[in-house]
């Protein structure tokens, strides 16, 4: 098995953190994949191979898993936010189930009492922080706020319809990304370290439905941010906000 080399086949298991397992019989070996859930038949390039381990990068689904559903995020499969919105919730909990498990057994050693995993009590919007970045979602393409690209460190989806949030949360971004693509504001290039906005940080208090919004700018320019408050806080929100901070990070 060599690195750049492209095979197919279907993913077993997979193991915390977010291994895949695909046994390539034709050289006798076990490939670390990621991105994928068990069932799935997929296409990858191996791109390590170090000490008789392998990891492939997955280049395509060719067949779903038995038990995929439709994921309720349009951007789900781009996106590096979630990973598994395509299983059921009870399948989830089961594959995490079996990963704890896995790392307790080879942990402990004896016996032990296993009670179990206990489901989440809320499935969607239970996110009460989240930071997205600034950026494009392709090079010099319009502004963008979101959540980066599967396995990009620069390209931004804009997330105007996360899952993982509150609607209000939804709401803000959106309101704060047309304020600056309406003034042509410039982004931060990590690269060439030029450029103004660098992160949204919301937080919302889930009992309460109080709001904190905190823009994470350099000084390397200089806008008047009175009409972007106005804004926001004319906004219709089921929660209140109840802090905007201005954070300059050079």
């Amino acid at each position: 098995m060599k690195k750049g080399q492209v095979y197919e086949g279907v993913i077993e298991s997979v193991e915390f953190p977010n291994k895949g397992i695909v046994n390539v019989s034709q050289e006798d070996r076990r490939v670390i994949v990621k991105n994928g859930v068990p069932g799935q038949k997929v296409r990858f390039s191996v791109n390590k191979v170090k000490k008789g381990k392998a990891e492939g990068r997955l280049l395509e689904v060719i067949e779903k898993a038995p038990q995929e559903i439709e994921s309720a995020c349009p951007h789900f499969g781009q996106c590096g936010g979630c990973t598994y919105q395509n299983l059921p919730y009870e399948k989830q909990v089961e594959m995490k189930e079996a990963q704890i498990h896995a790392m307790m057994d080879a942990a402990v050693d004896g016996d032990y009492i296993w009670e179990g995993v206990k489901e989440s009590p809320v499935r969607e919007a239970y996110r009460n922080k989240m930071e997205f970045s600034f950026g494009d979602e392709f090079k010099d393409g319009p502004l963008s706020l979101g959540l980066h690209k599967k396995g990009s460190t620069y390209d931004v989806l804009t997330a105007g319809d996360c899952q993982l949030v509150h609607e209000d949360m939804d709401k803000i971004l959106l309101c704060v990304l047309n304020y600056f693509k309406e003034r042509n504001v410039s982004y931060y290039k990590k690269m060439q370290h030029v450029g103004y906005l660098r992160h949204l940080l919301l937080r919302r208090g889930d009992t309460t439905g109080e709001i904190l919004v905190n823009l994470v700018t350099t000084t390397q320019e200089e806008y008047d941010l009175t009409p972007l408050v106005e804004e926001l806080l004319a906004l219709e929100l089921e929660g209140k906000i109840v802090g905007i901070l201005h954070i300059l990070n050079d």
